[in-house]
């Protein structure tokens, strides 16, 4: 039975890091990036060891890149960053799933449409995946930013990037601190859930905690909010705890004052691996002297994925609530 193009792609990566690996000792993570610039520039330079290089050369020999369209390349990437993922032990290097990915790019070209040119932020861009996927749905100019912390994960962004033929601008820092950023159209996120270890960044902004270390998830909200622009959209991928936790309190009262809640949509549970992962997305629109709240917001319990006829009925009603919502 012959391969398809992602099973060809996906190999020829996966064999590269497994030849890096032989000579370097690195996560599968690391070795993939190095993998991805291999393809994406043709070429083995930047490598340190001879019989590497020469292997490498070999496998280039073997493949041309334009044979494989985006959509082709991005599978066989997300597959191999799976497949490193599966092996790291740290709980950052996980990826958004990608129906997940694909509902997140949808809401975002209904809250754009009309835009003539985007800007969109991801101030925890991961490996790139989640905010490369809105980019796809969005059918206007897009100027994109990543900010990410991990070196690795932004490595692997970046490479992803390049592949995949998409410019985005890419912060190698800590989200929590001052970015070189003007404000933008669009956030979308997946917030990472946890502690953030550094309290004097913490004590600047209103949603630290009174007492111990804050909410890094809840500082990310804040930040989001601070580079967007009036009357700006953001959407967030969230754990459903997140209004239930002992800073709820503070969190809700925060967005009462500074953002519009347009909608919240629960995701199934069976998009994770368990109940208590489960997650949601939250719509939030940044407060302006024209912006108001939505007569009703969008609230959305969504049937599995897998279940056709039923994503096919919500999808229907989310269409019709948008209409009215842009109607207002």
């Amino acid at each position: 039975m012959e391969k398809t193009n992602v099973e060809k792609l996906y190999e020829w990566l996966n064999e590269a890091v497994m030849t890096i690996n032989m000579h370097e000792d690195a996560p599968y993570l690391d070795n993939l990036a190095m993998a991805i610039n291999v393809l994406f520039y043709h070429d083995t330079q930047n490598l340190n060891n001879d019989i590497v290089k020469k292997k490498l050369q070999t496998a280039l020999e073997n493949i041309q890149l334009e044979q494989y369209d985006k959509m082709e390349k991005s599978k066989a990437v997300q597959l191999a960053i799976l497949t490193g993922m599966k092996q790291s032990t740290q709980q950052q290097h996980m990826m958004t799933p990608e129906t997940v990915s694909l509902l997140t790019g949808y809401l975002a070209s209904k809250l754009m449409a009309g835009h003539e040119k985007i800007r969109i932020f991801d101030p925890v861009s991961g490996t790139g995946s989640l905010l490369c996927t809105v980019i796809d749905q969005l059918q206007n100019p897009v100027e994109a930013y990543a900010s990410e912390v991990d070196p690795t994960l932004i490595q692997l962004a970046n490479g992803s990037a390049n592949l995949l033929e998409k410019e985005i601008e890419f912060f190698h820092q800590d989200s929590l601190r001052p970015l070189l950023l003007d404000p933008v159209d669009l956030v979308v996120a997946d917030l990472p859930v946890g502690y953030y270890p550094d309290d004097v960044t913490a004590a600047a902004y209103h949603l630290k905690s009174d007492e111990g270390h804050s909410y890094s998830h809840h500082l990310l909200i804040e930040q989001s909010i601070n580079y967007v622009k009036e009357a700006g959209y953001l959407i967030f991928v969230i754990p459903n705890f997140l209004f239930d936790s002992d800073q709820a309190d503070k969190l809700r009262g925060y967005l009462l004052e500074h953002a519009h809640i347009i909608g919240l949509l629960q995701l199934p549970e069976t998009a994770f691996k368990s109940k208590n992962n489960a997650k949601s997305i939250l719509i939030l629109q940044k407060k302006s002297e024209k912006s108001k709240e939505p007569k009703q917001p969008l609230l959305v319990n969504l049937p599995s994925f897998k279940n056709a006829r039923a994503m096919e009925d919500i999808m229907n009603q989310i269409n019709t609530w948008f209409t009215g919502f842009k109607q207002n």
